[in-house]
């Protein structure tokens, strides 16, 4: 039986949407205020999705404390409460957009899932603004 459980996570992180290799009015026309050089905040929603097989043994298809455990480690003490483009190594060369914090926590908690479970992140940057990424 294929299945999916979800775990919701929350953390705050400030960042500023900014491209080195664009001027100072360029920066500003693409991403406006997100672009402001004293940085801005978020309180990000994070839902983690894991897909595959419950093991007939347990019923689980993971449990959700070594989920949490997981998402604890690999998201929420290395993004919360940071300045994205000061505090995390990924984003000293990556512009930190949704699109791209999404992946950044995709990648970190896909390597130490199990490697047959599927995943699937959903971010939260504002109520009305998310996105979701699933490794393609």
């Amino acid at each position: 039986m294929r299945i999916t459980v979800y775990r919701k996570a929350h953390f705050n992180a400030a960042h500023r949407l900014h491209n080195p290799s664009l001027s100072d009015t360029q920066n500003e026309e693409v991403f406006g205020k997100c672009n402001n050089p004293y940085y801005h905040g978020h309180n990000y929603e994070l839902i983690v999705g894991v897909t595959g097989e419950v093991d007939p043994k347990t019923g689980y298809l993971i449990d959700m404390k070594v989920l949490s455990d997981f998402i604890k480690s690999e998201v929420e003490e290395h993004l919360d409460h940071k300045n994205l483009n000061e505090q995390v190594e990924e984003f000293k060369t990556m512009n930190p957009t949704a699109e791209h914090i999404a992946y950044v926590i995709y990648h970190r908690l896909k390597r130490v899932l199990p490697t047959e479970l599927d995943l699937k992140i959903t971010l939260y940057e504002t109520p009305r603004n998310f996105v979701e990424y699933s490794g393609e």
